[in-house]
């Protein structure tokens, strides 16, 4: 169960995300997103922490990078969150504008031939760009997904969440009852959609720029399981800020578990080093001081 946050630090989060989705939804699509960019950007990413936590990160991971870069990365990061939000809280013009993109890249045979003969596929990707796009796709085209999210620690966002994302596909907690749900699916040759590159308590010791970031190797162990491709798919924010370039990747071989998950960690980081401002750098991916202390009590004085 994910760990609650303070009732003041959850109202706060709630009161600013209501008020900048209020202004939001006034605007005509076209407007809505970049604004809701710029008021996560310029207005929520200070008051939440979020600069300072992605500063941290990029510090962390990429020391020797430009001032200016990581400017850029700090303002670019919850531009692309709130886009992404105002994209998902817009129901019917999100499906209807994001919808009919097409799909590209060396894994897409594979993806189609999976959907015509309803075989179970694990579908990956990362907080990267606008992940519910390829949702949207697959909703457009009438084909069923299954897809597990991580419960909000803000039980009120939370909610509206869930509302939100049922809207694209059928969702699931990330929790007992969830993965059963998860396994129904692949069991009926439905695609499951996941996103893995957070940290996971006593995750596998793979590695995501270069340094160890504990992972769960669960995507693995059900793509073995079910003898279903693992693909990793991106979707990829563009220039005008509204569309998507939509990348199928070949399917991750299967091997061990943590091979496997290595190659997915190395998937996702090569998007986020080509795309730095996309990748969500707000998350503690890598947390080394729970590393360091959980090494210390595993090895003793």
């Amino acid at each position: 169960m994910a760990k609650t946050t303070s009732p003041r630090r959850q109202a706060l989060e709630d009161r600013v995300v209501r008020a900048v989705l209020w202004v939001a939804a006034r605007l005509p699509y076209r407007w809505r997103v970049p604004v809701l960019g710029w008021l996560t950007s310029r207005v929520a990413a200070p008051l939440l922490g979020w600069n300072k936590r992605v500063r941290e990160n990029l510090a962390y991971v990429l020391p020797d990078l430009p001032e200016a870069e990581i400017a850029r990365i700090v303002r670019a990061v919850p531009d692309n969150a709130g886009r992404s939000l105002a994209e998902l809280y817009s129901g019917a013009e999100f499906l209807e504008r994001v919808g009919p993109t097409p799909l590209r890249g060396p894994g897409v045979e594979t993806l189609e031939a999976g959907l015509r003969a309803r075989t179970p596929m694990v579908l990956v990707t990362g907080h990267f760009g606008n992940y519910d796009a390829f949702r949207a796709v697959m909703k457009h085209r009438g084909e069923p997904l299954g897809a597990l999210y991580r419960p909000m620690r803000n039980a009120a966002l939370n909610d509206r969440y869930v509302q939100a994302m049922a809207q694209l596909s059928s969702v699931h907690a990330a929790d007992r009852k969830g993965i059963v749900a998860i396994m129904r699916h692949l069991k009926n040759g439905e695609p499951v959609a996941v996103v893995s590159d957070i940290y996971a308590e006593g995750g596998l010791p793979v590695t995501f720029f270069g340094k160890t970031a504990p992972t769960a190797g669960s995507i693995a162990e059900w793509a073995v399981k079910f003898d279903a491709p693992m693909i990793p798919i991106f979707s990829i924010r563009q220039d005008d800020g509204l569309s998507f370039d939509i990348v199928v990747e070949e399917p991750i071989p299967h091997g061990t578990v943590e091979e496997m998950m290595q190659t997915y960690n190395d998937r996702v980081e090569a998007q986020a080093r080509a795309h730095p401002g996309q990748w969500f750098w707000i998350h503690r991916r890598w947390k080394p001081h729970r590393q360091r202390a959980r090494a210390a009590a595993t090895t003793g004085p």
